[in-house]
């Protein structure tokens, strides 16, 4: 029986919430079992959404690291798990400060005990002092605590990297040892015997995400939305970090950040392109221009799973029909042409809504439509593009509006939205419109769904896979297809063998 995974389970005796998640079944063999589950530990239904969240991204992080087998860890991801592991032991230190340590202070700041592998310790025991003894000690301490954490991260290093990390976790214990054993003594001085903390660093400046954007601003140059969307994303990180010092934001709070939209309900794909991207992004600026060491985003992902119920698709005719026919018979221009142009060109919505009369031109005795970047902004270099006039558009009357038009915009009864354009308020507007039509299937996407239908219509009709692409704006897949041009007789010859729909 399947169990439902995509939120906690009430125990119906207790009363607490679990966590259930059945193991796939490529790693039951490495996991032996077939499920994971375990106490939430609370109550409270609240809570236990957000508990689970966390875990759930823990259990899928360990399951994807289990899939890669043993690796090579860089010497990022050494100082990582390394840092994770002493941030570890500080919080257990912090639950409990009068616990036991076998840890020597003195001893442990000593050298680490040559040897070239940990296995050989036992060879050498006979030949060790009392202060060696304890060194080892310590040693099979850090030993214990890298595997246990790298077991619980369903990490397998290399055994060399096992030492590398090994060796950097035991700076991480000593400096939490350390600063414990200098809270609980209090500052002394050294000569009654106690023993004297060495003085902290001046911690580096705050970084703040400001100055970080302003850099990234200057030299990336990016249009107003994506500037104003991505301070957006920033300010988020920083209300749920509860600072905005970027040297200071760790992987484990973006971890953190992922498992809390996905408890809010955000879409795995919004998270991973609209959230993480542009943390990602500006980090990584920031540790190009070397102001910070490592980017806490760098390895931070989500998967994403496609549905079948969920695969964006085309329109059907019928569905193209209901659309065309209600945009016929529509008195506000934006409504009226911009469904025909996208049924006949395959184009997006933005470059439409944002064509000038100017834009509809004869290219070599061909009436074509211009996706010109003076119009408004373009998605890439592709997007600058020709694309002849289908002759259903003409039959239409499509060349008798635009030619209405003297000059400027043709779809003046749209209003610019905040950032100018004209195709963020079309985007919303059609959208809204095509769904009060009875075009309510979730697969469907209002607008985008008609470059999915040209697509189809291509391949039904054999049109040349270059041509289409370049008319519907798409990347050149081999460095062939870079070469030369794309003449108006030519796209026309293959636009020409899609037939006209009867609407």
């Amino acid at each position: 029986m399947a169990l439902a995974m995509t939120r906690p389970q009430k125990h119906p005796s207790s009363g607490y919430y679990w966590f259930r998640k059945r193991v796939p079944d490529d790693l039951r063999s490495l996991i032996g079992k077939r499920e994971e589950h375990f106490s939430l530990g609370t109550r409270d239904p609240g809570e236990a959404k957000r508990l689970h969240a966390l875990k759930l991204a823990e259990v899928e992080e360990r399951w994807a690291n289990l899939r890669l087998g043993q690796r090579q860890l860089s010497p990022d991801d050494i100082a990582r798990l390394a840092s994770e592991i002493g941030e570890q032991l500080r919080r257990r230190l912090e639950a409990d400060p009068y616990q036991p340590l076998r840890w020597d202070v003195e001893v442990g700041a000593r050298l680490w005990i040559a040897s070239d592998t940990h296995d050989v310790y036992t060879d050498i025991t006979q030949a060790l002092s009392p202060a060696d003894w304890k060194q080892l000690e310590q040693q099979n301490i850090c030993y214990a605590l890298v595997d246990e954490h790298v077991i619980g991260r369903g990490i397998t290093p290399r055994p060399e990297d096992r030492e590398r990390l090994v060796r950097a976790a035991s700076i991480q214990v000593q400096r939490i040892i350390q600063a414990h054993e200098a809270y609980l003594l209090g500052k002394q001085d050294i000569s009654s015997g106690g023993w004297e903390p060495s003085k902290p660093r001046t911690p580096a400046a705050p970084l703040t995400f400001e100055a970080v954007i302003l850099g990234w601003l200057v030299e990336k140059k990016p249009n107003e939305k994506t500037e104003y969307s991505w301070r957006r994303v920033m300010t988020e990180l920083s209300e749920f970090v509860g600072h905005d010092d970027a040297r200071r934001v760790s992987a484990d709070d973006l971890v953190s950040w992922k498992a809390d939209l996905l408890a809010k309900g955000r879409a795995a794909k919004t998270i991973r392109d609209s959230k993480l991207a542009p943390a990602r992004a500006i980090f990584q600026w920031a540790v190009d221009n070397r102001k910070l060491n490592t980017n806490p985003a760098a390895r931070i992902n989500i998967d994403l799973k496609s549905r079948s119920t969920e695969k964006r698709r085309g329109y059907t005719d019928e569905e193209a029909k209901l659309v065309l026919r209600a945009a016929r018979t529509s008195k506000e221009a934006h409504k009226r042409w911009v469904p025909w142009v996208c049924a006949y060109t395959g184009a997006r919505i933005a470059e439409i809504c944002q064509l000038r009369s100017e834009d509809i031109k004869q290219i070599d005795g061909i009436w074509c439509i211009a996706f010109a970047a003076e119009a408004g902004s373009l998605k890439n270099v592709n997007s600058e593009r020709v694309v002849p006039i289908h002759s259903a558009l003409r039959e239409e009357g499509f060349l008798k509006f635009s030619a209405s038009i003297k000059k400027g915009p043709l779809f003046v009864d749209l209003a610019p939205d905040r950032f100018g354009s004209r195709g963020g308020t079309g985007t919303k507007v059609l959208s809204r419109w095509i769904r009060s039509l009875g075009v309510t299937d979730k697969r469907i996407s209002p607008n985008h769904s008609w470059r999915h239908r040209l697509k189809t219509l291509g391949r039904r009709n054999g049109l040349a896979v270059d041509i289409l692409d370049a008319m519907t704006g798409h990347g050149r897949k081999t460095v062939a297809d870079t070469y030369g041009e794309f003449p108006p007789e030519a796209m026309l010859r293959e636009l020409s063998k899609i037939p006209p729909l009867d609407s």
